[in-house]
This record gives C-alpha cells, structure tokens and sequence, in this order.
C-alpha cells in the first residue's frame, strides 16, 4: 500500500500559530452524506485548518483522502471506536490501522486498545459522553483516556447546542478540581460529529501548535492549549497575570500570592455573557456588549482559585466558546 495514498503528517501551516480543525467526521464511507473531497471543501470553507477521518471502526480508505491534503490544511488519520459501552476517538494513527471495537466496560479491556493507538502516538478522546442512544452514554473510566469531547455537533442540523451537551460539560467541570490538584487533568474538546450538509466546524476545537502537523495538533489537543469555538465567526483570547507574569489557556501561571487579573477578548458574540468558573463553581458573570468585539476582566486569587476557565453564550443561552483553563499556582 503507498504512503502517497494517505494524506501526509505535516503541512506547511503558519509556523507556531492558533489553528481551527474538526476531529470528528464522517464520509459516506461510513454513514455521511458527504464524500471525502465534499467535506475537504467544506472544512476549508468553514475556516478550518485542519479535519480528521474518524469513519466508524474502519480506517480512512487508501486514496481517498491523500489527495484532498494541502500546503495549509492537515487531514489527521482516526477512527471513531463505536463500542456496546461508548465511543471514543482515536486520532493519529497509522495509515490503515484498525482499533478493534470489539470490547466493552464488563471486559476491562479498554486500556489495552487505548495502548495501541498511544503506541503510535495518537491521542484517545471520550466521545459524546452522555450521547442519548444506546451506547452513545460513555460507560468507560475517563482515566484511561487523553481528552473529552464537551461539546459534539447537532442531531439534526438546525438544533447547535443539546442537553447532553450540557451534561458533558458539567462531568467534565466537575472533574477539574480533582484533576488540576494532582497534575492529572483532562483536556476537553469540540468536534461536529458531521455526518450531514452543513455541520461540518460546528462547533471545532481552535489549538496552538508548534507547526501545522499531527504530531503538535495532538500534543496541543491533549495538553489543553486549546478552546472550543461554535464557529470561525468566534474568536477568543483568554489571558491571565499577576506580577507581570502571563499564561494562556491551557497554562500554568505562578502567581506568587498576588492577585490574579484574568481577561477575555471575545469577537463574534454580540450581546452574550462570559462566565468564569473555578474550582468553587461559576465564580463570575458579565455581559458582553452588543458590537462585534468584547471585553471583560476579573480578578482573583491562587488560594481562592486554582484554575479559571470561561464558557461564552449566546444571549439564548447556546454555548459559543468553551476554554480549556488556566492553572492558578
């Protein structure tokens, strides 16, 4: 089988930048509508710099994607693992490798397929947790996996935002505490879940990256430089410092027992709301003003927090932004 059949691991991109991309797709080689070049146009249509193939339990088909690649977009090899007991994603791996979805909480064998896809370098993500069918609800241990995918796309094209959604993003919050307190905290993500016209970078993950290549892709994705964007319509810069000292999302900031001012730049979300959560729960809210660009500040402490994230809604209550957090120190 040739390499030239799969697309390569590396673009050219913009060098060490914010990239958008869509980790959660699917082609009519499985049950999509849309066939690889289709959705490559739309993924590129949709602002994105990247997608993965995330066909259920079967690789990307030789020669079908390796085409659609270009110098500024990646397409990342992965499989969706639709398992009796939950999906889960497995992005980065090899050129017609296949992860075995033939395993389920009461084996206890998850772990080992886990491996397999982190043998390779790839990244393993908790897909749709609370997804309302049978074996859409994600029964496996987050503790085996790199990242959780918050927020999966629409149902049904016209319908942005659902309650499982909800659901998985307060699992996921919840956990936090625990996970920045021991070093071990997990990542979320966004991804469409495209299966239909129209959905594809609805919503997406926005990651910094070394370069444009699988490699810093995933190694942005699992350390949480990353925020979950509804649309390339929204942009987000999320920052916070004390004594001079500055992290991003998905950093630490030492904070020396100083103040903490943390700050929010948000365009593309008229007349929407910020909430800043920490380990005590939602710790503030504010509006953002009705023009194109918005922005609020904060303050707080390390011994008050031990991390800040912020969650953008629309004025209907829908999700537009989701941030990774910043860890208080």
């Amino acid at each position: 089988m040739s390499s030239s059949s799969f697309p390569p691991v590396r673009a050219v991109g913009r060098g060490a930048a914010w990239y958008r991309g869509d980790c959660h797709v699917h082609s009519v080689h499985s049950d999509g509508e849309l066939d690889p070049a289709e959705l490559a146009v739309r993924a590129r249509a949709a602002g994105l710099d990247f997608m993965a193939t995330t066909e259920h339990n079967s690789p990307a088909a030789p020669g079908s994607w390796g085409h659609l690649a270009a110098d500024d977009f990646l397409i990342v090899l992965g499989e969706e693992v639709t398992t009796k007991t939950g999906h889960w994603l497995a992005l980065g791996i090899e050129p017609g490798q296949v992860v075995d979805w033939n395993h389920q909480v009461r084996d206890a064998s998850v772990g080992r397929y886990v491996e397999q896809v982190h043998r390779v370098g790839g990244l393993c993500v908790a897909a749709h947790p609370h997804a309302p069918y049978p074996s859409g609800d994600f029964m496996f241990p987050f503790g085996d996996f790199d990242v959780v995918e918050v927020w999966n796309g629409a149902w049904t094209s016209d319908r942005p935002w659902n309650a499982d959604n909800e659901a998985a993003l307060a699992e996921w919050g919840r956990g936090l505490a625990a996970g920045v307190r021991t070093g071990s905290w997990r990542a979320a993500m966004g991804n469409s879940d495209t299966h239909l016209e129209g959905q594809i970078g609805i919503p997406h993950t926005v990651v910094f990256a070394e370069e444009l290549g699988t490699e810093a892709i995933l190694a942005g994705i699992r350390s949480g430089r990353s925020w979950i964007a509804g649309s390339a319509d929204v942009d987000l810069l999320f920052t916070a410092e004390a004594g001079g000292r500055v992290a991003g999302v998905g950093e630490r900031l030492a904070t020396r027992g100083g103040r903490v001012d943390v700050k929010v730049a948000v365009s593309g979300v008229p007349s929407g709301s910020v909430s800043f959560h920490t380990d005590r729960g939602k710790a503030h809210r504010a509006s953002l003003p009705g023009g194109t660009r918005g922005e609020v500040r904060w303050g707080t402490r390390a011994e008050d927090s031990s991390f800040v994230r912020v969650e953008i809604r629309h004025p209907d209550g829908h999700a537009a932004a989701l941030s990774n957090p910043i860890v208080l120190t």
